[in-house]
């Protein structure tokens, strides 16, 4: 969401990604804690990323194949309660759950999530903004790299600005993905908003 409301075309076939850019070969965690061994100060330092991940299967929820479990999105604004979107039960109910946003206001979001199995690399969070069907933002934001840990991770993004004006009040629509450099998707949902001129 943008200060300036700016409509954006969409672009036939257009790609998330970077034409160039290659991502690395996936390994698994042994095949990385023995890559470079004789490397001590390499070995302390995937030690200390992988943590308990070195020597267990990380493993959240068995009955789910998916390496990444994407939890919880919320809004956060200064001095307000979070505003959240649980994303583990029914996705397809979220768009009605629309929430209130005073025009002109500084937010992040924050994403929740569990990384099982495996590391998952070049995380990103994609966030499409429509209002009418016509698309006004798009957010693009990098998450990274994380190994799997049986708690609860998670990834903010910086500040965004809704928004203002008579001429920006009004119900938007979102698309969210989460997605990787394998072009995983990990969730995908879309959920609303709407601008006003306060909270009430």
């Amino acid at each position: 969401m943008s200060a300036e409301n700016e409509v954006v075309p969409p672009v036939e076939g257009e790609e998330e990604h970077d034409a160039n850019y290659q991502p690395p070969p996936q390994k698994t965690i042994e095949e990385i804690m023995a890559a470079d061994a004789e490397d001590e100060s390499l070995r302390k330092y995937k030690e200390a990323l992988l943590g308990e991940a070195q020597s267990e299967k990380i493993i959240f929820d068995d009955s789910d194949p998916r390496k990444v479990i994407v939890k919880k999105l919320s809004l956060l604004v200064a001095d307000r309660d979070p505003m959240e979107l649980d994303l583990s039960g029914d996705i397809s109910k979220l768009k009605k759950n629309v929430f209130v946003i005073k025009e002109g206001i500084q937010y992040k979001i924050r994403i929740d999530f569990v990384v099982q199995r495996e590391i998952v690399h070049g995380l990103k969070y994609i966030q499409k903004t429509y209002r009418m069907g016509v698309p006004v933002d798009k957010m693009t934001q990098m998450v990274g790299s994380y190994p799997p840990k049986k708690e609860i991770q998670s990834y903010t993004t910086p500040f965004e600005e809704a928004p203002s004006g008579m001429m920006a009040r009004g119900t938007y629509s979102v698309s969210s993905l989460f997605t990787d450099d394998d072009k995983n998707e990990h969730l995908k949902w879309e959920w609303s908003f709407e601008i006003k001129k306060d909270w009430q």
